[in-house]
Formats: structure tokens, C-alpha cells, sequence
């Protein structure tokens, strides 16, 4: 569950940024005109217009705005008139109606620290929204329309995973916020991991055109069932360029299930282990006929992996039949999953096959702590400190194998903050004593200076000396 950077040449882009542009009414009902969806290569010569026509309704334009405060021009900073000033940023995007009592999917980007949400329906009746839950790690939010009163029109979600490289799709959305906009294409990959949208995704990809304001909407198969949202492009320019990306739907109904159960936030499962993708050189080193799956480098103590019987060496293939071939992959096959559902894990082990079945559970630990230890003397006096855990390691966006001392806060007055260090640094060791527990950094620092220590900022190691 580490983050992991872009690989890719193209630029990724979220598909709701860039366009400040207020969000205009939809279109009304589209004409019924009597016509078959296409369904073989013949069939092209028909049209799409009966899946638009059961699945546009449900599709939303969404319009947030937020206050943000800007620091004043250096000019006037420079003659006593530094005062922050006010600007209002507005995000254009899309969503999806995916129960009729006004509970709406979107894009956690395109809602991302607004005060204000307002959702105009394909009639162009407009509602006041209010977020339940949003899911930084999915990129998912959900919304609640106010003072509903009819049935809205929905979305089925169909989140059985049927789909197959070249079916053919449709992403329906407000691209530019220029009203709702149908575009068509196949599902030209799936599982696509290392994206570097999240590290913990599976993305459908698609070449149906994407372009900003997309970000939410629809991808939908030829039955008219919700099987993704559009999420992000790859771009060189910012506009679609045939490579998009879209929320698998398991993923989406398991943060509307979280939200509709009074979550406030989605719990994901975990397997307890880690590893490395097969290579060429790997599977030939392990007699493989070819590079498939990760082979397991750690097994954390007691977890379910370690309860189900995988070994370090074991080589992952599938889980629950889905091929996983990276960490990422991994962890979004287990992640999709509820705590406590029972997996199937498929692995190779001695060159032999074979099937374990393992209960996953939610990382053990602490994710939001709500207190820390605040160090008295030392380096480290002033700033407040937990020993990190999975769960908080992962909330925090690393590896939830890592150890060691997260600092919560820094107090303005003790050394700490002199010394220059910062919320989420982690303390690694003090002296070359490897620092576990905050009672390890209190012990660590006792007596005088100089104290040799390395933390670790956002993933780059430092080590200083302090006097």
C-alpha cells in the first residue's frame, strides 16, 4: 500500500480540474426513436441511443465551490498590506445517481474541500448536496441530495466483474462543464495498477473520450448498469487522448455500502503480506513457466496470511480467481473485500499449486490517534510522538510493515520545532539506537548532546547531527 510514482511518459491528469466554468443545465429527455442497441459488428450500423436513453437520467452535473484564502500580492506585503484575501474556486464535475432517494456518486477531487455542493439533474431540477463519506484513497465520495421528493432516476451498479477487454462502453458526463455529453468506446484493459492515481487501485481503462469535467461520471456497459467512474486521463495536452481511467464498480458500491451504513470511513482488509512482482528473471530463478504473481518477501506476525499458512517464498497468483501480478494488484483484490469475508488465495509453493483459504481483517492498530507522548527533553522536547502502527501507516499513505515513531504535532516552544521538525516525520533512530516506542525516544535523548539522528520525511531518509 505504498505510494508509487507515475510511470508512464503521458501526464496524469484528474478529469474534473482546469475548468473554473459553472456547471449548465442538461439536456431535457432524449428522443425515443425506435432503434436497437448494436450487438454484434453488424450492429454498428444501429445505435446506442436505447442504453443512453436508460442510463443519461441518472447521470448529474455537480458544481463546488469553496472559499480559499490567497496571500496578498509581496508588493503591498512590502508596505504593511499583507492581508490574506478571499477567492472563491469552483470544481466542475459529474456524477451518478445510484439510489432514488438522492444518494449520489462522484469523484472525492471534484468535491475536495467545498463548502458549498449544488447537482443539476438531465431535467434540470437542481438540489443542494451534502457529502457522507469521501474516500481520498478511491478517489470516491458520496453525496445526499436535500429536499428530494420524487424518485429520482438510478444507476444500477453491477459490480460482478464480467467485463472483458473490447466490450463496448459509454462514459456519459459534462466534459468542460458544456452540459451532459455521451462519448463511446471498448474496454481496451483491465486491472491496470501502477498508475500512480492510487496505490492501492485497479483501474478499468477505456478509450471512450475523457476530457475535465468528465471526472464522476458514468461508465456504463451496453445493458445500461454503472461499471465504473471516470476518473483520471493520460494526457501530454490535458484533454483526452484515448488512455482513461475509471473506478472499477466493486469498488464504488463498497464506499456506498460504508456510507449507507453510517461509516465514516471505508475499513479495508488487509492480507498481511508483501512482496515483489514475478520478473523474467525471478520466475526462471523459481522454475516458473512464465512471470505471473508476486513472490511474498514478509509475512506479518499473526496476520491472516500468517493464520491462513503463507510462507515467505510463496509465490501469490490469484485471489478469489482474480489474477494479481503486483502489490497493488494485491491490494486492491483484498482491499475491495468487507473484514472478516473469506478469500481464496492462490499460490505456488515448491512448484506446486495450491489454495488457501484466508479470513481478512482490518489493519491492526490505531489510524486517527488521538493523543501522543510529548518528549520533556532532548532533540525531540516539545513534539508529541506514536509508535506507528499498520493502520497508521497506511492512513498516512506507507508501508504498513514500516516501524518506528511518528511525530503528531510539534509544540512552537520546545527544540523540536528549532531543530526543524515536522508533523508525520518518522523517527527512526537516535544514536544509531533503532527507535520503536516513544519510550525509545525518551530514552534515546536523555542526558546531553550531540544526538546523531535519522528520520524519514515523506520518504527520503535524513540524518543529522544535533548539539
Amino acid at each position: 500500500m505504498q505510494t508509487r510514482s507515475i510511470v508512464l511518459v503521458a501526464a496524469l491528469a484528474l478529469t474534473a480540474c482546469g475548468n473554473p466554468q459553472p456547471s449548465k443545465a442538461q439536456e431535457g429527455e432524449f428522443a425515443q426513436p425506435t432503434r436497437t442497441a448494436p450487438n454484434d459488428a453488424a450492429g454498428m450500423k444501429s445505435s446506442f441511443a436505447p442504453v443512453v436513453r436508460a442510463a443519461a437520467p441518472a447521470v448529474v452535473n455537480i458544481s463546488a465551490r469553496s472559499v480559499q484564502r490567497v496571500q496578498a500580492d509581496p508588493f503591498f506585503q512590502f508596505f504593511g498590506g499583507g492581508i490574506p484575501q478571499a477567492r472563491v474556486a469552483e470544481s466542475v464535475g459529474s456524477g451518478v445517481i445510484v439510489r432514488s432517494d438522492g444518494i449520489v456518486v462522484t469523484n472525492n477531487h471534484v468535491i475536495d474541500g467545498a463548502q458549498q455542493i449544488k447537482v443539476v439533474l438531465n431535467d434540470r431540477r437542481e438540489f443542494p448536496a451534502t457529502v457522507i463519506l469521501a474516500d481520498e484513497r478511491s478517489d470516491i465520495a458520496v453525496l445526499r441530495l436535500e429536499n428530494v421528493g420524487d424518485r429520482l432516476p438510478v444507476l444500477a451498479i453491477e459490480d460482478k466483474e464480467e467485463q472483458q477487454v473490447g466490450d463496448l462502453v459509454l462514459a456519459i458526463g459534462n466534459p468542460f462543464g458544456v452540459g451532459q455529453t455521451v462519448t463511446n468506446g471498448i474496454i481496451s484493459a483491465l486491472n491496470r495498477t501502477e498508475t500512480g492515481i492510487s496505490d492501492s487501485g485497479s483501474f478499468i481503462q477505456t478509450d471512450a473520450a475523457i476530457n475535465p469535467g468528465n471526472s464522476g461520471g458514468a461508465l456504463v456497459d451496453m445493458d445500461g448498469n454503472l461499471i465504473g467512474i471516470n476518473t483520471a486521463i493520460f494526457s501530454r495536452s490535458g484533454s483526452s487522448a484515448g488512455v482513461g481511467f475509471a473506478v472499477p464498480a466493486v469498488m464504488v458500491k463498497r464506499v456506498v455500502d460504508s456510507a449507507l451504513g453510517g461509516a465514516t470511513a471505508v475499513v479495508r482488509p488487509w492480507l498481511g503480506v508483501k512482496g515483489n512482482t514475478v520478473t523474467g528473471d525471478i520466475a526462471g530463478s523459481l522454475g516458473l513457466s512464465r512471470p505471473q504473481g508476486i513472490v511474498v518477501t514478509d509475512v506479518y506476525a499473526n496476520s491472516p496470511a500468517a493464520r491462513a499458512g503463507v510462507r515467505q517464498g510463496d509465490v501469490i497468483t490469484a485471489v478469489d480467481g482474480q489474477e494479481v501480478n503486483d502489490q497493488g494488484g494485491l491490494n486492491y483484490r483484498v482491499g475491495s473485500r468487507n473484514p472478516n469475508d473469506q478469500v481464496q488465495v492462490a499460490i505456488l509453493r515448491d512448484g506446486r499449486a495450491q489454495t488457501l483459504n484466508a479470513r481478512v481483517q482490518p489493519l491492526p492498530g490505531e489510524a486517527d490517534p488521538k493523543q501522543g507522548t510529548t518528549i520533556e527533553a532532548g532533540p525531540f522536547s516539545g513534539a508529541s510522538v506514536v509508535a506507528l502502527n499498520p493502520a497508521l501507516a497506511d492512513r498516512l499513505g506507507g508501508d504498513p510493515f514500516t516501524t518506528g515513531v511518528i511525530i503528531t504535532g510539534v509544540s512552537g516552544r520546545g527544540y523540536a520545532a528549532r531543530a526543524g521538525f515536522r508533523q508525520n516525520d518518522l523517527i527512526v533512530s537516535i544514536n544509531g539506537r533503532a527507535i520503536n516506542t516513544a519510550r525509545d525516544v525518551e530514552a534515546a535523548s536523555a542526558g546531553r548532546g550531540p544526538w546523531d539522528v535519522v528520520i524519514n520525511r515523506g520518504g527520503r531518509q535524513i540524518r543529522g547531527v544535533l548539539r
